[in-house]
């Protein structure tokens, strides 16, 4: 079911205007100033790239208006945004890393939040532009090659100038029900915990990312994502249809000195983390809540709505001075119409396209020893 055009065509122009605006602004910049000093470049581009997420934060926060829940202690709620942090979550949906931008904006960091992503995002207009000159670190998948650019991008982040977070998602895809039945059929052929609402994580790269980053990023932020009963599991589709919805996000600070030296050691703590990480999933299925820690309401700032009311001030009068200065010939109308449907077409299929690996609940639930272990402590 096609969404109305009435929607699409405006939020699609507003973010393909507003976004080449601000790739042409990092282009300059990574041309005139990265030359010159790294850290001044990266200082800019965080004010700068926040101008066009915060328009992706408007989608969830005001159009959509899904209420993001925290549940954290105290401690580590206080902490969010002032160190370097290396994030590992699960990957249910095909919004999860924009709930890490929300998480991030609320916290100060959304224009220094970084993640481990495959290379064709890289390509993307606009977004995955974005991210390349923020300084994303971007993979093919095959460990000949992204091993090296792991090990540079990891060092790159060495002297970065204020507080970043890494997001790094290890099960390496999104969760389907087809893929949890595979993960399903892997432990219980190896002998290992059976999950039923995780994949089994691919440690690699979660090893060299401790490897390289333990001597400068103090925590690991271990982010667990679950919806409630009874609220629609949020999509970019029903986002965009302005349908509201409420996400649980659980975040355990862990300290990066306490992690093992070896690599062994490094990857059976994430297989660990996964194991603990299935059993609270299964506890907030059971309860609806992640339990006893404090929930903490992370509001809903009117920065992004404010960034989305000055680019369409900025497109509306950008329009209206080129119909007035500039009379077009009936060709170039229909130039523009054409423009305008592509646009549209375009939004639509990026929608459905992201809608393919949409995680449906499990249906298949095998008890495992070791998580009924975990949850009953």
């Amino acid at each position: 079911m096609a969404v109305a055009a009435a929607v699409i065509l405006p939020i699609g122009l507003l973010f393909l205007v507003s976004g080449l605006i601000i790739n042409l602004f990092q282009a300059i910049l990574f041309v005139l100033v990265r030359p010159w000093s790294k850290n001044t470049y990266r200082r800019f581009n965080k004010k700068i790239i926040e101008l066009l997420w915060l328009e992706t934060i408007w989608l969830l926060d005001w159009w959509a208006n899904i209420k993001v829940e925290l549940f954290a202690d105290q401690e580590t709620f206080e902490l969010l945004g002032k160190e370097h942090a290396l994030l590992i979550c699960n990957h249910r949906s095909d919004i999860d890393w924009l709930v890490g931008w929300v998480l991030a904006q609320r916290s100060g960091c959304l224009g220094s939040a970084l993640a481990i992503m495959k290379k064709e995002a890289m390509f993307l207009p606009v977004i995955g532009w974005s991210m390349w000159f923020s300084g994303y670190i971007f993979l093919e998948r095959s460990w000949a090659k992204d091993e090296s650019t792991l090990k540079s991008g990891f060092e790159g982040l060495n002297d970065f100038p204020m507080p970043f977070w890494l997001a790094l998602f290890v099960e390496g895809t999104r969760f389907t029900e087809a893929k949890l039945l595979a993960a399903q059929d892997y432990a219980m052929s190896a002998g290992l915990p059976v999950p039923r609402n995780v994949l089994i994580p691919r440690t690699k790269g979660f090893v060299a990312a401790v490897t390289h980053l333990r001597s400068f990023v103090p925590v690991i932020y271990n982010i667990t994502v679950a919806i409630p009963k009874g609220e629609p599991r949020p999509t970019l589709l029903r986002i965009f249809r302005g349908r509201s919805s409420v996400v649980h996000v659980h975040i355990e600070r862990h300290l990066m000195q306490e992690l093992p030296e070896t690599g062994s050691g490094i990857s059976q703590w994430c297989k660990d983390m996964w194991v603990a990480k299935d059993a609270l999933l299964e506890q907030h299925l059971a309860k609806d809540t992640f339990g006893e820690k404090i929930c903490h309401d992370i509001g809903r700032p009117k920065k992004s709505l404010l960034v989305v009311i000055f680019w369409t001030c900025i497109l509306i009068s950008t329009a209206v001075t080129v119909f007035q200065w500039c009379p077009f010939s009936w060709a170039e109308v229909a130039a523009c119409a054409v423009f305008l449907a592509l646009v549209t077409i375009l939004m639509q299929i990026f929608i459905v396209v992201s809608q393919s690996e949409y995680s449906d609940p499990p249906k298949v639930r095998q008890p495992d020893p070791l998580t009924q272990t975990l949850l009953q402590s």
